[in-house]
């Protein structure tokens, strides 16, 4: 069965086909995808004194933002959806100290950041519920 083509339409098949398209192609202009940081914003300059129970699942919050300091709340998945609370077990009940300005080395616990001057001389974020 033999198709019946247009001369003008077998031109712009192969043109389609064989060529490669040569007019300019417009791109959309790159844009961040995202204005929300991957930073954590300081939630406290002082640690936070906690009694964890051993074998207990706790979340702690990596990004600052929680109103549950220093454990997470969920509020990174609308402010900092870089981040992701730290997850840890407890091997034996202890009382110990969690980071509160969330720039310690060795997280959750406080190694004593806080007491530097970048952490000491930062505004803190206003509690709001925006």
């Amino acid at each position: 069965m033999n198709t019946i083509m247009s001369d003008r339409v077998r031109k712009l098949v192969s043109a389609t086909l064989i060529q490669p398209w040569t007019w300019p192609i417009i791109t959309a202009p790159k844009v961040q995808l995202s204005s929300l940081s991957s930073e954590p914003v300081i939630a406290s300059k002082k640690p936070f004194k906690v009694e964890l129970v051993g074998g207990k699942r706790y979340s702690w919050c990596t990004c600052g933002h929680s109103k549950k300091q220093p454990f997470c709340d969920g509020t990174h998945k609308t402010k900092a959806q870089g981040l992701m609370p730290l997850r840890f077990i407890p091997e034996k009940d202890s009382k110990t100290w969690l980071c509160g300005c969330k720039y310690t080395a060795n997280p959750p616990y406080c190694d004593g950041t806080h007491k530097q001057e970048f952490i000491q001389s930062a505004l803190l974020p206003e509690n709001t519920d925006s």
